[in-house]
């Protein structure tokens, strides 16, 4: 009773192994999930027609229907065929569910059978239609993960992913032929990629190309390559991609249809309940129970604790679903993107000014994820770097700029734990988004933060240039706070240039302002780089009062980048006054914070003064150690 298997069948050995040792228990029932087009039934029907051997009593299959637009068929109908296909007169078979089953049970107890039952909805549409013999297998393929049927009946899981670029390649190579494939080797690959390593989008565009022998590969790529129209290319006459998902997506409650197209307009690579809370202007609890449903349907996947993915061409499904309520949920997610970089960035450096104003229009979400300590807040700030870049360039296309600049300079903590990470790009973006709405309290901002980072990977000049506006800006903004952290940043690079003088000026001129707001995180800073100024200046008595001055204000005011700079710069003043012993205790303190802080450029910067004066084993090694590790980092 089996259908023809689809031509071009390839790779899939891992999955096979799999079915194979599913398969071996005893009376086993192998369910094989996947999204819609994977090549679960591919695979299920290749695996039984090469196992034919061990089942000499027959193979029946069924085809449920579970997710077609002609309807299921009645139990009782499926029921039927399989008693005939195993002898039974007509007039034998029994006209109730029940009975049938208990008949179909009876009659397979001592066979050796196959059972395929292929687009199952549901584990209750399967039950009735399971054999009673242990020498029995039965395969189920289904969109649905059918947990009910893993718990009842000790169904064993086999999920089927998409296929990886060679085995993609290959399936083309199996349709139009090894020849053409090896003449676009390149443009194969990236229709493999093209098509998200989907077989059923591989097979739709190798029917095309099939059709049309003069088309080259890489012609057709370019024409996938644009997502506005992917979806509509890969679907012919009743078979596609679109049209697999629709079936899916119309057996789903209204919440989780819902939360689905919304997630389309996700700017990002991942996503958690918050974000996708934020994307459909729900709570994260609803969002969860709808992430559980996709997730069960096969149309999201989980990677990890909390952690969710679309597919390519599932993304751009749900998004064309809903196409209006775009702006609507670009806004939500890049507002929740704030809420949650702000709550980070509170948590990791406590005791702050605010980064920034929130924009006037800006909608908080209905929650925020909490933080509960640094390492948390950092960890998030560093896993979500590049979805955050991504959200940027999302707000800065769609004109969104007052949030583009914001979600960027939100990431400072990060910044400054890593400053030779090559955050000048996303910083750039960010100039551009603050410069194109004529902001110069944005403008101000941005250039501070990427001004730094221009001194710290060595490019003065560019970093004078950038920062000699800053304070200006932020004076005609009225932004005091922000003209005291401009004359820092700019004094900082003045030093590097050489112009102590200036330096030592603008510095002074920030810690006043700092201390007029009064404002005690700018303040600490401002002392931080004046005393190292002092230090360079020849004046290492005024550096360690003014490190000490920094330290009583309090350690709610430190983080830990700033008080082991100010340690280290503590003990190298120590050590110009002569007090080696002192100087090497603080300096090893600097040393040991930064290693247990992970702040790898502190312990590498304490660590090489320390080996100025002692070549003690203990501070060789723990130098070479914290360079390695920063290296690695890079």
């Amino acid at each position: 009773m089996l259908p023809r298997a689809p031509r071009g069948f390839h790779g899939r050995a891992a999955e096979l192994a799999a079915l194979s040792r599913a398969a071996a228990g005893e009376a086993p029932v192998c369910l094989v999930t996947g999204p819609a087009g994977v090549g679960k039934t591919a695979l299920v029907l290749h695996w039984a027609r090469r196992a034919s051997a061990a089942f000499p009593d027959g193979r029946l299959f069924a085809d449920l229907r579970g997710f077609g637009d002609t309807g299921e068929p009645a139990p009782l109908e499926i029921l039927r065929e399989f008693l005939l296909a195993l002898g039974v007169p007509p007039r034998r078979v029994p006209e109730s569910v029940a009975a049938a089953a208990a008949l179909f049970r009876s009659l397979t107890d001592r066979r050796s059978l196959l059972v395929v039952l292929d687009n199952a909805r549901s584990s209750a549409q399967v039950r009735p239609l399971l054999p009673g013999g242990t020498d029995c297998v039965t395969l189920i393929t289904s969109r649905h993960r059918l947990d009910g049927l893993v718990a009842s009946d000790a169904a064993r899981p086999v999920p089927l992913d998409v296929l990886g670029p060679p085995d993609g390649t290959a399936l083309l190579a199996g349709v139009l032929g090894e020849e053409r494939v090896l003449a676009e080797p390149v443009a194969a690959r990236r229709l493999a990629e093209l098509c998200g390593g989907l077989p059923l989008a591989l097979r739709v565009t190798a029917a095309r190309l099939a059709g049309r022998p003069h088309r080259t590969l890489a012609g057709t790529a370019d024409e996938l390559a644009d997502e506005r129209s992917r979806l509509t290319y890969l679907d012919v006459e009743d078979t596609g991609v679109s049209a697999a998902l629709r079936l899916t997506v119309q057996q789903l409650p209204p919440e989780a249809v819902h939360h689905f197209t919304r997630l389309g307009h996700h700017p990002g690579s991942h996503f958690d309940p918050y974000t996708a809370a934020a994307l459909a202007g729900s709570d994260p609890v609803a969002a969860a129970a709808a992430l559980e449903r996709l997730a069960a349907a096969h149309l999201v996947t989980e990677t990890g604790p909390g952690r969710w993915v679309l597919h390519d061409l599932v993304r751009l499904y749900a998004r064309g679903l809903d196409p209006a309520s775009g702006p609507e949920a670009l806004v939500g997610v890049l507002d929740h993107c704030i809420a949650t970089a702000l709550a980070a960035a509170d948590t990791a450096e406590p005791g702050g000014e605010p980064c920034f104003v929130l924009p006037q229009d800006y909608h908080r979400p209905t929650a925020v994820r909490d933080f509960t300590d640094r390492a948390a807040a950092m960890s998030w700030l560093a896993g979500e770097r590049e979805d955050l870049a991504l959200a940027a360039a999302a707000a800065r296309s769609a004109g969104l700029e007052d949030r583009a600049w914001r979600i960027i300079l939100l990431q400072w903590p990060h910044v400054v734990w890593r400053a030779r990470d090559g955050w000048t790009p996303m910083l750039e973006l960010a100039l551009d988004a603050a410069v194109a709405r004529s902001d110069p309290y944005a403008e101000s901002r941005v250039r501070n933060l990427l001004g730094w980072v221009l001194s710290e990977e060595g490019r003065t000049a560019e970093a004078v240039a950038l920062l000699e506006p800053s304070p200006g800006l932020a004076r005609r903004a009225g932004d005091r706070l922000g003209e005291a952290t401009a004359l820092i940043n700019l004094a900082i690079v003045q030093a590097e240039q050489g112009a102590l003088d200036l330096a030592l000026e603008g510095c002074g001129r920030a810690l006043e302002l700092a201390r007029q707001e009064p404002d005690a995180h700018t303040e600490m800073l401002a002392l931080q780089h004046l005393a190292r100024m002092q230090l360079a200046d020849g004046r290492p008595q005024d550096a360690l009062d003014s490190a000490r001055t920094a330290f009583d204000l309090g350690p709610e005011h430190e983080d830990a980048a700033r008080r082991v700079l100010l340690l280290a710069v503590s003990g190298e003043a120590e050590l110009a006054l002569g007090a080696e012993a002192e100087g090497i205790r603080l300096l090893d303190r600097a040393a040991d914070e930064a290693e247990r802080a992970g702040y790898d450029e502190g312990a590498v910067g304490a660590l090489e003064v320390l080996l100025r004066v002692t070549a003690a084993p203990q501070y060789v090694r723990r130098h070479e150690e914290a360079v390695r590790r920063l290296t690695d980092d890079g």
